[in-house]
């Protein structure tokens, strides 16, 4: 069973919404071709997620929450790099909302919930703490992930690898992702690539449209 993951798309992450946190091309219309994809594989009986990060106001990702500390700075906490971004995704703002009609989705996940560790991954953050994507996966029979959103080089790109880690078949369609900058988005394009990630330039080549 092929199931679909829609990665983040939110508000804090857009131009469209003048998010905190906004990537490159995220304009009104890349989230309209998002929404009539999404749209698409649904109406074509395919079951689809979302992972939503959900992140507490003190979160230790936020530049906020070290003081003296500008966004993009990089620090290392309990030997591991921690990126320093501005506040986005505070649970129950604007920000978080997901811009993608919620109907579509059999389920949303929450990452990033805990204020100590970070999650890029849909599977589970820093700390190694599950978010329960993988029970939604296995509710559903799922083989292989048909995989987009954002950030290419950041959520997409460490969901895509945890999933062809536990084992998932991984497809990503490159034309409906965006990322932070193109020489780690290019980075992440080549990871994925070499671990076993199905690279296709759009819906069209995965071919599950009935």
């Amino acid at each position: 069973m092929e199931t679909i993951l829609v990665v983040d798309i939110q508000g804090d992450f857009t131009e469209w919404k003048k998010g905190s946190l906004a990537v490159p091309g995220t304009g009104e219309d890349y989230v309209q071709e998002v929404l009539q994809i999404t749209r698409r594989f649904k109406e074509a009986g395919h079951p689809v997620l979302a992972t939503q990060d959900w992140h507490p106001a003190d979160h230790i990702s936020f530049h906020t929450s070290h003081p003296g500390k500008k966004p993009f700075a990089a620090v290392s906490l309990e030997g591991r790099e921690q990126i320093l971004w501005p506040p986005h995704c505070v649970q129950h703002t604007a920000g978080a909302a997901l811009l993608i009609d919620p109907s579509l989705f059999d389920a949303v996940v929450h990452k990033g919930t805990d204020r100590r560790y970070d999650s890029y991954s849909g599977f589970e953050d820093d700390g190694g703490v599950w978010t329960g994507l993988d029970q939604e996966l296995e509710k559903r029979n799922t083989t292989r992930i048909i995989l987009y959103g954002i950030a290419t080089d950041y959520c997409v790109r460490f969901t895509a690898l945890h999933g062809l880690g536990r084992g998932y078949a991984v497809t990503v369609i490159e034309s409906l992702c965006r990322g932070v900058a193109p020489e780690t988005s290019t980075r992440a394009w080549e990871e994925m690539k070499s671990a076993g990630a199905v690279i296709v330039r759009d819906a069209g080549d995965t071919r599950l449209f009935s």
